[in-house]
């Protein structure tokens, strides 16, 4: 008898031993069950947040497009580059005006113009775009038709990338581009052609080759502005095309003297290179940028609203 019911005890404690190691093994279950639930909820919650923030980000304009009137050019945003979506052929075809209203300069802040003329090229220009991603700042390319046609791509990236493009003549040939104001903008026109094939726009800014000084005569300015082009030279030189060699250091003490002047103390407009040859330029940049951060500049691009240079 006493053997049976020790028997009986020893069956019972088995029989909830594994009632209860059921229950932890259904409890351990449906908690993990829930971290699992909870978690997957939260990274498709962050995912879901991820998407909207791109979105929004996707939808912000890296672009000004000019009306058909031009009437929407008086702007704010040093930032965003202008630009047409017809060509000039195009507006005259149209019977739209191709005379740019009179735009206030934009003189809010201290805002610098890094400048970049004679590319693209496929070595210089995809390192300084490179550059100027990693230090978040935009620049203004003034490029060639020629370099243009060979470099589609690198032009294509400058244009993604939410910097500005300038129109700098076909081949930079001073013969040919300063013989009359119309020779300067059948160039002109021509490059235009080429960069509005390219990326679907053109731009309305542009820089003479070699500056205005000692090329333009007072015929030059009535006809640019009869084309709607601004012209914009530079008011800070890094020198980096002067014919003795100057390496990285030069530039960047050049431009960091230059910016402490009193010409830039509001509007700097600097002057660089980024075709074959100008291998210092990349070098100097990253510091040129760190010095220019430092003495307070914002970094804007060139528009028809940018202040001239002097």
């Amino acid at each position: 008898m006493k053997m049976r019911k020790m028997r009986h005890l020893r069956h019972l404690r088995e029989v909830l031993g594994l009632f209860a190691g059921l229950f932890l093994l259904s409890s351990a279950f449906w908690l993990t069950g829930c971290g699992m639930t909870s978690d997957k909820g939260n990274q498709e919650q962050a995912a879901s947040s991820s998407s909207s923030a791109e979105s929004e980000k996707a939808e912000q304009p890296s672009y000004v497009l000019a009306a058909d009137d031009f009437s929407n050019l008086q702007l704010t945003d040093p930032t965003l580059p202008v630009y047409d979506k017809y060509t000039l052929s195009d507006r005259r075809a149209k019977n739209l005006t191709t005379v740019l209203p009179n735009i206030t300069p934009y003189k809010e802040g201290k805002v610098v113009y890094l400048t970049f003329d004679d590319g693209p090229d496929d070595k210089n220009t995809p390192a300084i775009l490179d550059i100027l991603k990693e230090n978040g700042v935009k620049a203004t390319f003034y490029v060639t038709g020629a370099h243009a046609e060979l470099h589609p791509d690198i032009l294509q990236r400058i244009f993604d990338e939410g910097n500005a493009i300038g129109n700098h003549s076909y081949d930079h040939d001073y013969k040919k581009l300063y013989v009359s104001p119309q020779t300067f903008l059948a160039e002109m026109e021509r490059t235009d052609e080429i960069i509005h094939g390219i990326i679907g726009v053109r731009p309305l800014i542009l820089r003479a080759p070699g500056g205005v000084i000692g090329h333009f005569t007072d015929a030059y300015a009535p006809a640019l502005k009869a084309s709607g082009y601004v012209e914009h030279d530079w008011n800070v030189s890094s020198a980096d095309a002067a014919p003795n060699h100057p390496v990285a250091q030069d530039f960047i003490d050049n431009i960091d003297s230059q910016t402490d002047q009193s010409v830039a103390a509001h509007s700097a407009i600097i002057l660089m290179h980024c075709s074959e040859g100008h291998e210092e330029t990349v070098k100097a940049l990253p510091k040129i940028i760190e010095i220019l951060k430092a003495k307070g500049y914002t970094f804007g691009v060139v528009t028809p609203m940018t202040p001239q240079p002097w």
